[in-house]
């Protein structure tokens, strides 16, 4: 698959190295060209499989079926303007955990997340998934925290567009998690709370994971 993630900060270099390795093209677009340019040289080694790494420009047609939003919470609105109808028909991945001004609670009511907002702004037909929200960017540089690969929670009202962003997950060497609905994204971004806030208390360095075991 060919996939844009608009970010090209830390997160938008832990998703991109996970979706080369996993044999995906990645388009990478910021609103500074040249860290764009010098992510996509920096991550080009990792591509597999025929897999590329390539740049846009800010606003231009995106390639690709699926976007990722690798910007914070606050960011969004802009994109989403920017944008427009071109995210029409999309899958568009919500990574965001939306914190409040001193970081200790979510921004957003308890009634809905930041990717139900989300999903409210973009053009009709555009597949909203929450994705990545529990994850660190350290970690998914490396797709795996003390040997364990790392899980990728997933909530979504598309099954298919899912089922897509799975496939990108597991590909890149991580296990997929389907929480189920959108709605759900309400708890993923509490459990990104609680992971953000724990870091402090645990003292991880942002190099801790969330896991499920059996």
């Amino acid at each position: 698959m060919n996939v844009t993630i608009i970010g090209a900060g830390n997160m938008g270099r832990g998703i991109g190295s996970r979706l080369l390795e996993g044999g995906h093209t990645v388009t990478l677009v910021d609103r500074e060209p040249d860290v764009a340019a010098e992510l996509a040289e920096q991550l080009a080694p990792a591509a597999k499989n025929g897999a590329e790494v390539k740049t846009r420009t800010f606003g231009e047609p995106v390639e690709g079926q699926i976007v990722i939003l690798a910007v914070p919470f606050g960011a969004t609105d802009e994109v989403i303007e920017q944008y427009g109808s071109k995210l029409a028909g999309k899958i568009v991945v919500d990574i965001s955990n939306p914190l409040n001004a001193t970081y200790d609670g979510l921004a957003v009511p308890p009634n809905t997340s930041a990717a139900e907002e989300i999903a409210k702004e973009v053009p009709n037909g555009t597949k909203v998934v929450k994705a990545f929200n529990t994850t660190f960017a350290q970690t998914l540089e490396a797709g795996e925290v003390d040997g364990t690969p790392l899980d990728v929670l997933i909530a979504g009202d598309d099954p298919e567009a899912k089922r897509k962003v799975a496939e990108l997950v597991e590909d890149g060497g991580m296990r997929a998690i389907d929480t189920g609905p959108l709605r759900r994204a309400r708890q993923l971004e509490g459990i990104g709370l609680l992971h953000i806030t724990l870091q402090q208390t645990l003292d991880t360095n942002w190099k801790s994971t969330v896991k499920f075991l059996s």
